[in-house]
Parts: C-alpha cells; sequence; structure tokens
C-alpha cells in the first residue's frame, strides 16, 4: 500500500490584537515587522511584552514576539470537547503540517517569499488556558516515555525580515547547522 504525502506545510490562520486579551481574532493578514514582531499586536517590541515578564525585568529581550501553534494540536482539542479554534489559545500564527515542537532552536520559518522567523522557544502554557476552559491547560501538557513534561502549547519566534503572512502562504523550513537544540520554554 502506497504512503500518502507529507502534507505541504502551510498557514492555516493568522490573528493578532491591540491589548493584552487572552484570544486574538483571525485576521485576512499580519505584517510582520523585523526585530519587533506582528504590527499592532500586544506582543511587539525589542523588548519582552508578556506582563508576567515585564514585571520581572522589562529590559529582557523579547524572544516571543511571533507565537504560532499547530492546527493539529487544536484538531486534537476539538476532539477532546474543547471549544478552540484558531487565535483562541493568542496565537498569531497557525499553521499545519510541520512538527512545530520538534524543530530546533534557531530553525528559520519562511512564510511566502517575504517574512522570516527564527524559533526561539516552547510557549508555556498558563492558567489563561484554564480561565477559558477549565481543563485546557492540562491537556497541552504531557509526558514522554521518560517521564520529562511536554509543553504542547506551541512554539515562538523572533522576526529576522518582515513581510506579510496569510492563509494558505506555504512555509519553507530551514535547520540550522550543527547539533540541534531541543527547545525549552522561553
Amino acid at each position: 500500500m502506497a504512503k500518502a504525502p507529507a502534507e505541504r506545510p502551510e498557514v492555516v490562520a493568522v490573528a493578532a490584537h491591540p491589548t493584552h486579551a487572552f484570544s486574538k481574532p483571525p485576521q485576512a493578514r499580519i505584517r510582520l515587522l523585523a526585530g519587533l514582531g506582528v504590527e499592532g499586536d500586544a506582543h511587539c517590541g525589542v523588548t519582552v511584552q508578556h506582563r508576567s515578564r515585564v514585571k520581572q525585568d522589562p529590559t529582557q529581550p523579547n524572544l516571543r514576539q511571533v507565537h504560532l501553534i499547530h492546527a493539529e494540536l487544536i484538531d486534537e482539542l476539538m476532539a477532546r470537547g474543547f471549544r478552540v479554534a484558531a487565535g483562541v489559545m493568542g496565537e498569531n500564527v497557525t499553521t499545519r503540517g510541520i512538527d512545530l515542537l520538534g524543530l530546533p532552536r534557531g530553525a528559520r520559518l519562511t512564510f511566502g517569499t517575504e517574512a522570516v522567523v527564527e524559533v526561539t522557544g516552547l510557549r508555556n502554557p498558563c492558567q489563561q488556558l484554564n480561565d477559558y476552559q477549565d481543563g485546557l491547560t492540562h491537556a497541552v501538557l504531557d509526558r514522554d516515555a521518560e517521564g520529562n513534561l511536554v509543553r504542547k502549547a506551541g512554539i515562538m519566534g523572533v522576526v529576522l525580515q518582515g513581510g506579510l503572512i496569510r492563509p494558505g502562504d506555504a512555509i519553507a523550513i530551514t535547520l540550522p547547522e550543527g547539533p540541534h537544540v531541543r527547545l525549552e520554554r522561553v
């Protein structure tokens, strides 16, 4: 029996919100700004913009300029009865056909022909997920065969090259040279 062809990595949805709301409404397109993040999004900036991180040290570099979640996670959560959709968990870009969690630190994602995001780490699931729907935080956490915690709530990145991103855009992956470093929470 022939193996089904792998899905072409692509953008399913894009989202942004100007305030620190939990969910971000889907948009027809978003513009990434080099070194800053998503234009008009509350997390756009050179230094950290997440409120809890600002309280710790507002001078930290913003390694969380763009939040990406794989649509396969949304599918899994919906099958388990959660009311989720693209943008609901605060991501800017929803992808399909990429093992986001398996990417190494420093991997580069090119969206369409312009925008480039470098992967910096994993999103750490927070209490806001449970505030949205009871049990959602636990649902995006797992354990691997060795018992290590697996964070499934997406990845974070910084914008190396700006540009527009739209649903349907192809995504090209460039892996870093040398030994690959597993993603840790940022």
